[in-house]
This record gives C-alpha cells, sequence and structure tokens, in this order.
C-alpha cells in the first residue's frame, strides 16, 4: 500500500503577504466611509456649480434626469448625472439579482446616497448618518434595451389629472391679455385658462400657473417675477415625465439667483422646484391610476 506521509514533512507555514491575519481596524473603516461620502458630496456641490455657472443644455439634461427620477433626492440626481446621465432604472447588485437580472461584465457602479440613523452632535443638534449605495442602471444588465416605453397618456385623461385638486379653482375664459394660455391670479385666487387650445399648449402653460399657485401657497411672500424661472422649469419637468413636448424651453439663459448662488444655494432652489413638481405629480398619479385598465393595474403588481 503507498504511504503519503513524506507529503507532509517539514512543512512551514508560508508568508501571508495579503494581510489577511491583520485585526479589523474599525477606525479605519469608518475613516474611509467618512471619506467616500464627504467626496459624493463635493462631487454633487461641483456638478451644481457648474450647471448654475453653465446653465444651457447642461441644466437642460440635470432635468431631464430629475423628470426620470422625481423619487431622488437634489442631491442623488446631481450624483447620478455626474455619473451616469444616460440612466432611468436604478438599482443595486442585490435588487437586481432579486429580479433574475445580471450586471454585465465590467460595468462600473453608480454611487448615491442614503440616509441612516439620525444621530446627536456634540453641539446639541441633530445630524443623519448617510451611507453610500453602488447601483446600476438596466442599461448596464442583460435586460438593456428591453424596458417598455411608458404607454402615451390620452390628453383628456392627462388634463383631467393637472388639474385634479388643484391649489386654487381653475376657470375657462375667452381671453386673457398678451399671448398668455393661462395666468394665475393671485389677488383672485384662480387660475384663468384661454378656451380654444390645443391639449399640449393647454399642459404647458396650465402646469407653469400651477406651479405658481404651489409656490404662493408655501410662500408668504410670493412675487410672481421671482417664482418665474422656477415655475419654467417645474413645467419642463411635468412635461417630459407626460410626454408633452419641450422642444420650445430653453435654459440659455439663468437668472442671476442661479448664476450668482453657491452650489448650496442652487441645491436649494432645485429642490425647491423638485418638490413642487412632485406635489402636482403626485395629485396627477391618482387620476392617471384610476384611468389604467384593470388588467395593465395587476400586471405592474
Amino acid at each position: 500500500m503507498s504511504n503519503f506521509d513524506d507529503l507532509f514533512e517539514n512543512q512551514q507555514p508560508q508568508n501571508r503577504s495579503s494581510g489577511e491575519d491583520k485585526p479589523f481596524d474599525k477606525e479605519a473603516w469608518a475613516k474611509a466611509k467618512q471619506q467616500e461620502r464627504s467626496e459624493l458630496f463635493d462631487l454633487a456641490d461641483t456638478t451644481a456649480a457648474a450647471i448654475g455657472e453653465e446653465g444651457g443644455e447642461l441644466f437642460q439634461s440635470y432635468l431631464d434626469v430629475q423628470s426620470r427620477f422625481d423619487r431622488y433626492s437634489v442631491t442623488n440626481v446631481l450624483l447620478i448625472m455626474s455619473q451616469y446621465a444616460q440612466a432611468t432604472q436604478l438599482r443595486t447588485f442585490e435588487g437586481w439579482k432579486a429580479k433574475g437580472v445580471n450586471i454585465l461584465k465590467g460595468e462600473h457602479h453608480i454611487k448615491i446616497l442614503e440616509p441612516g440613523e439620525e444621530y446627536r452632535r456634540e453641539d446639541g443638534s441633530v445630524g443623519t448618518a448617510w451611507k453610500v449605495r453602488r447601483v446600476f442602471d438596466i442599461s448596464q444588465t442583460y435586460e438593456r434595451g428591453k424596458s417598455k416605453p411608458a404607454p402615451k397618456l390620452e390628453e383628456r385623461t392627462l388634463l383631467k389629472a393637472l388639474i385634479h385638486h388643484a391649489p386654487v379653482p381653475v376657470q375657462a375664459v375667452d381671453e386673457l391679455d398678451g399671448r398668455m394660455g393661462a395666468f394665475y391670479d393671485h389677488a383672485q385666487g384662480t387660475i384663468f385658462v384661454r378656451r380654444g387650445m390645443e391639449a399640449a399648449d393647454i399642459f404647458r402653460c396650465l402646469s407653469t400657473e400651477l406651479a405658481h399657485a404651489e409656490l404662493a401657497a408655501q410662500n408668504p411672500d410670493y412675487e410672481r417675477q421671482d417664482a418665474a424661472f422656477q415655475t419654467y422649469c417645474v413645467s419642463y419637468l411635468l412635461c417630459k415625465k407626460y410626454g408633452v413636448d419641450v422642444s420650445g424651453y430653453s435654459f440659455q439663459q439663468l437668472p442671476d439667483s442661479f448664476r450668482e448662488a453657491d452650489p448650496q444655494q442652487i441645491r436649494e432652489q432645485l429642490t425647491e422646484i423638485a418638490d413642487t413638481a412632485k406635489q402636482i405629480s403626485q395629485r396627477m398619479s391618482r387620476v392617471l391610476e384610476q384611468s389604467k385598465p384593470a388588467k395593465a393595474k395587476g400586471q405592474e403588481r
């Protein structure tokens, strides 16, 4: 019978250069995580400063990303834009795996931030422990090209949804001053809409005036001129989200409030725009959900 005992004679442990025997350094790990978070906040600030300074296509690109990710914070939309502006649907590696979808080889993750637990600072104030979350877009998976475009909504249904539970009455009139299609009269607390317009024109001008009404309800110092750019952006976001033509919008000239603002101020203004669009969209979703055929509702579940 063969004897293999000689294989184990004079065996010495090999040197380990990988550091796998070193104890876990919690402090170094925490420091690395903090550095990673700081880099992401810096990236968001840099991107905000760039869109405020350049405007034009860069600012419009930001709004396009925001329209697709209207449930994400402005900070995360800025991060998505700077890392993967063409993204349309994001999930973690585990999230895609749970749906039976694999990530393409060689694809790099996108980093965003999600809030963790709250903590109390030394000065007594409350802070949020942000966590870095790594996600992948559907175009980085084997499902790329399989996402279906959203079905085109019937015009009457879309307009009905737009005025659903509007913050002020909406009234049709034969004429308005100048070439306006709709106008929010702050003194009367009413939005007037000119009769006889096409559906897309109604949606564009009415969404702008609804944004005025929303901002007026939130700000006791509301002035129409001061809110003009924000409401213009809100209208663009809603049009992009619901498939209304936006070829007539231009962002070549940004107001001084954007061009002269610091990154934090820009993010605050972008948040106001995003929140206003979200408020209108959330009201619309109730009507649009009810208008879906029963079969479509079942498929979504």
